[in-house]
C-alpha cells in the first residue's frame, strides 16, 4: 500500500482544494491529510484564517477524499509524521516548489501544479466575507515578492497580471501558474474585484484612478503619489465609488512598529521632542536614477516620512531639504528633509547612493526610544532611560518580507467594508504625498 500525505489550511474549502486533494490521493492508495492548527497558522505568519480548526477538519472530512485526518501544530512535525505514519510520498501545490525538498530523505517528495481559474471567491461571498479575485499590475521585482507574501494571507485569490511589456506579463503567469496575463488593464479591470499596483512611480496615479473609477479595490506600491493633489484626488474619488485605496508602505501595518508608535505617543518617553529616521539602500543603476521620478526621496523617503508622521502628526511649519545631486546625476542619490512643527523637529534621510546607519530615534523630555537598523522592519526596540535600571526591550513578530501585514489590513478592509484604515489613514498618506512633493522640489540647498 502506498501512502500518501499532505498539508493545508483549507479555510472556506472549495473546488481547488478537493481537486488538489483528488489528485494527491491518486499518487496512492491511501491519503492522510494534515490540517493546519490555528496557533500553528499564526506561529508561521498565515494571516485572516476565517474559520475555526473544528470547521477546517470539517471540510476536508466532507469531501470524502481523506482516509485520515491530522492536525498539524508545529514546526517540523513534518519528518515525524513521515516516519510515524509510514509515508511513501509527500505532496503539496507547486506554488511551494522547492520549500520541502529536505523531506526527499524520508520519503518521495511530488508538487501538483494548481487548478487554474478556480478560486474561493463564489464561496466567500456566500460567507459573507467579500473578497474577490485579484490582479497585479507591474511583473517587477515587487510584484515576485508580493506572491510569495500574499499566500500567507487566507482569502485573497491572485488571478491575473498586466504588464505593457505583454511578453513579461506571460512569463510571470507562466513562473507562478496564475490563470491570465491580461492584454489590456482595461480588460483586467472587468474581470477582477482588486488590484495590487506595483508599477514604475510616474504611473501609480493613472493606473488606480482608472481602477477606482471603474468599482475595483487598489492597494498601491508608495509612494502613492508625487504630489498631494494627486493623493486628494484619488482618496476623494475613493470615497465616493465606496472602494478601498490603501497605499502599501508595509512598515505602517507592521506589529512592531504600530506598538512602538503607540508606545511613544503614550507618554512613556515624556513629550516627543525629536526623530531621527534614516533609511538608505545601495542600488544598481536602473530607473531609479532615472528623472523626472526617480531619486532617493522619491523612491525611499517615503519610510522616514512615515515616522515623522504617525509620530507627530500631519501639519508641518517648516520644511527644508538639502540633496545630493552628483555632476552628471538627473536626480539626488541622497537627501536630507528635516521638518518642524511647534514642538518638535524631525530629521528624515533617504539614500540611493550614499549609505548610512538606518535607525530610528524618538527622542522625549523623559527618555528616549530606539529602533536599530533596519527599523522600517521593526521586529525590536528599546525603551532608554537615564536611569539604565528601567530601560526596557520590546521584541515582536516580523514575518517574511513582511507585505503580508498590509495585504491583511487590505483584505480585512474590503471584507469589512472601509475604506480607511488607522494603521495609514487617507490623511496621513496624502501628508505623506505632501511632503515628498515639497522635498523634490526644494533645491536651495544642492550638493555635487
Amino acid at each position: 500500500m502506498t501512502r500518501v500525505i499532505t498539508y493545508g489550511t483549507y479555510d472556506l474549502f472549495h473546488e481547488g482544494h478537493k481537486r488538489l486533494l483528488e489528485r494527491a490521493k491518486e499518487l496512492g492508495d491511501y491519503l492522510i491529510v494534515g490540517v493546519t492548527s490555528t496557533a500553528f497558522d499564526e506561529s508561521r505568519g498565515k494571516l485572516d484564517v476565517s474559520q475555526s480548526l473544528v470547521e477546517r477538519i470539517e471540510n476536508v472530512r466532507k469531501s470524502g477524499v481523506a482516509d485520515e485526518i491530522i492536525v498539524e501544530e508545529f514546526q517540523g512535525q513534518k519528518i515525524r509524521d513521515i516516519i510515524e505514519h509510514k509515508v511513501d510520498i509527500f505532496t503539496v501545490g507547486s506554488d511551494w516548489m522547492g520549500k520541502f525538498d529536505y523531506l526527499n530523505e524520508y520519503c518521495k517528495v511530488v508538487y501538483l501544479d494548481r487548478t487554474k481559474g478556480v478560486s474561493s471567491t463564489k464561496l466567500r461571498s456566500e460567507e459573507g466575507v467579500g473578497i474577490q479575485r485579484l490582479g497585479i499590475v507591474g511583473a517587477g521585482r515587487v510584484a515576485h515578492r508580493f506572491i510569495a507574501e500574499v499566500r500567507y494571507v487566507s482569502g485573497l485569490e491572485v488571478d491575473s497580471v498586466y504588464d505593457p511589456d505583454h511578453a513579461a506579463a506571460m512569463e510571470f503567469v507562466q513562473k507562478y501558474d496564475l490563470r491570465h496575463a491580461a492584454p489590456d488593464y482595461d480588460e483586467m479591470l472587468n474581470d477582477v474585484g482588486a488590484v495590487y499596483i506595483a508599477s514604475p512611480h510616474a504611473s501609480h496615479v493613472e493606473y488606480a484612478r482608472k481602477a477606482i473609477d471603474a468599482g475595483v479595490h487598489v492597494l498601491c506600491e508608495k509612494p502613492l503619489s508625487l504630489t498631494a493633489a494627486d493623493a486628494e484626488d484619488l482618496y476623494a474619488r475613493a470615497e465616493a465609488n465606496s472602494v478601498v485605496l490603501l497605499e502599501a508602505i508595509k512598515t505602517a501595518f507592521c506589529p512592531g512598529f504600530r506598538r512602538m508608535v503607540v508606545l511613544a505617543r503614550s507618554g512613556s518617553i515624556g513629550q516627543i521632542r525629536s526623530i531621527d529616521a534614516t533609511f538608505t539602500k545601495l542600488m544598481e543603476p536602473g530607473r531609479e536614477f532615472e528623472g523626472p521620478d526617480g531619486g532617493a526621496i522619491s523612491e525611499l523617503a517615503t519610510f522616514p516620512l512615515l515616522a515623522a508622521v504617525k509620530l507627530l502628526g500631519t501639519e508641518f511649519e517648516d520644511v527644508r531639504t538639502t540633496k545630493l545631486v552628483p555632476e552628471g546625476s538627473d536626480v539626488d542619490t541622497f537627501a536630507r528633509i528635516d521638518l518642524r512643527t511647534e514642538k518638535a523637529t524631525a530629521t528624515c534621510r533617504a539614500g540611493i547612493g550614499v549609505k548610512a546607519e538606518g535607525s530610528l530615534v524618538v527622542a522625549g523630555t523623559e527618555g528616549y526610544v530606539y529602533v536599530p537598523a533596519p527599523w522600517w522592519l521593526t521586529n525590536y526596540y528599546e525603551e532608554r532611560f537615564e536611569e539604565p535600571g528601567v530601560s526596557r526591550r520590546y521584541y515582536y513578530a516580523f514575518d517574511g518580507d513582511g507585505m503580508r501585514y498590509e495585504i491583511s489590513e487590505f483584505h480585512r478592509m474590503i471584507r469589512e467594508g472601509r475604506t480607511s484604515s488607522f494603521m495609514l489613514t487617507p490623511q496621513e498618506s496624502i501628508a505623506i504625498a505632501r511632503l515628498i512633493e515639497t522635498a523634490r522640489a526644494d533645491n536651495t540647498a544642492v550638493l555635487r
